[in-house]
């Protein structure tokens, strides 16, 4: 088993050389300059590796990207065999990047967010207090609040029993 440090170097080297490589070498139409290299992973063993793409344009161009790419696996897995130069060139597995689509979704979900923050401000702005402004007591005014003041018995709360009738 490698190190992560030595699989990171390698990771980094295949994303460079896949990308150098997409940009010049490799003619296909299909892989224009709408392709992206976003990120590579590399298996702690160092057989495997996985390169994250995008791809700007639509759907069809997507499917296009992906097919070019498959079909030019084995001319970018020489390329990085030449670079990389160790005992066995890691497998290249693309795989379509969701970074965009969820970036996109969180941005929509911010923008739901900042209107209803914009319909409650709206709402509240003419809104008064349900109660005090300060809701809170503060110490003095436990006292003042309870003497003479009468209860909705008629009562004022204090529990006088006369004694003496018995």
């Amino acid at each position: 088993m490698a190190d992560n440090a030595r699989a990171k170097r390698l990771a980094d080297l295949i994303r460079e050389v896949v990308a150098q490589k997409l940009q010049r070498g490799i003619k296909d139409p299909r892989l224009g300059s709408h392709v992206t290299i976003t990120d590579t992973r590399v298996t702690g063993d160092l057989r495997e590796a996985t390169v994250f793409y995008t791809v700007y344009g639509d759907d069809e161009e997507r499917k296009a990207a992906s097919a070019g790419l498959e079909s030019a696996k084995g001319i970018l897995r020489s390329e990085v065999g030449k670079a990389a130069g160790v005992k066995f060139t890691p497998t290249l597995a693309f795989v379509m990047d969701a970074l965009p689509d969820t970036a996109r979704n969180i941005e929509d979900l911010l923008d739901r967010a900042r209107q209803s923050d914009e319909k409650v401000r709206e709402a509240s702005a003419g809104a008064a207090y349900a109660g005090d402004a300060d809701p809170y007591r503060k110490p003095g005014e436990d006292e003042t609040d309870t003497e003479g003041a009468v209860g909705s018995d008629g009562t004022d709360g204090t529990d006088e029993t006369d004694d003496t009738a018995k």
